[in-house]
């Protein structure tokens, strides 16, 4: 399978001059975390989705990228699922999740059965370890966050839960890459 890292927006949260996906958490920005544990695990081809907002980020990953409007996550994931090169299913991924690594993304590949896999941690992690709860919704009684990895495909829709650290943060402003920084491992 092949993996999408979405890293076209602007950061406006982070409260940082450069672009989102360039923030450095350790020294080291998070797209290259990001796009170091997909080429580590068993995802085939990693395309970097890139926006007019991140003319940086397009030039400073190591990968292919895929160019979109910057017209927002949705928009921008639905015209990288256009591009000839990709055919679902695929996995996607936020640059924003600096402690991910290839055990928690093979984790995830394990679990997709067929379909779209959404995958989400629930609240009360995020709220433990400190750090934004953006958006939750409510399955099977309990509250979730979208984790920022998920499998598009053909098919029904399954939501999957992670109780999982890596999953959990979402570097979306600095107190965010504060505890990303701190559970380093």
């Amino acid at each position: 399978m092949d993996a999408l890292v979405m890293c076209g927006g602007k950061g406006t949260r982070l409260d940082w001059d450069g672009e989102k996906p360039l923030f450095p958490v350790d020294g080291e920005p998070m797209v290259d975390r990001v796009v170091a544990a997909l080429e580590a695990s068993r995802v085939e081809r990693v395309y970097a989705v890139v926006s007019p907002h991140a003319p940086e980020t397009a030039a400073h990953v190591d990968c292919p990228t895929i160019e979109t409007a910057g017209e927002g996550y949705v928009a921008d994931l639905g015209a990288a699922l256009d591009d000839e090169r990709i055919s679902e299913p695929v996995l996607t991924v936020a640059a924003d999740l600096p402690l991910l690594d290839a055990k928690v993304v093979d984790d995830v590949l394990d679990a997709y059965e067929g379909g779209s896999l959404t995958v989400a941690t629930p609240t009360f992690l995020k709220s433990a370890l400190g750090v934004s709860v953006d958006t939750s919704f409510v399955h099977e009684g309990e509250e979730l966050a979208p984790t920022g990895v998920n499998v598009v495909g053909e098919g029904p829709d399954e939501t999957i839960v992670r109780d999982e650290s890596r999953l959990a943060v979402n570097v979306n402003r600095r107190e965010d890459a504060e505890v990303a920084e701190r559970l380093l491992f």
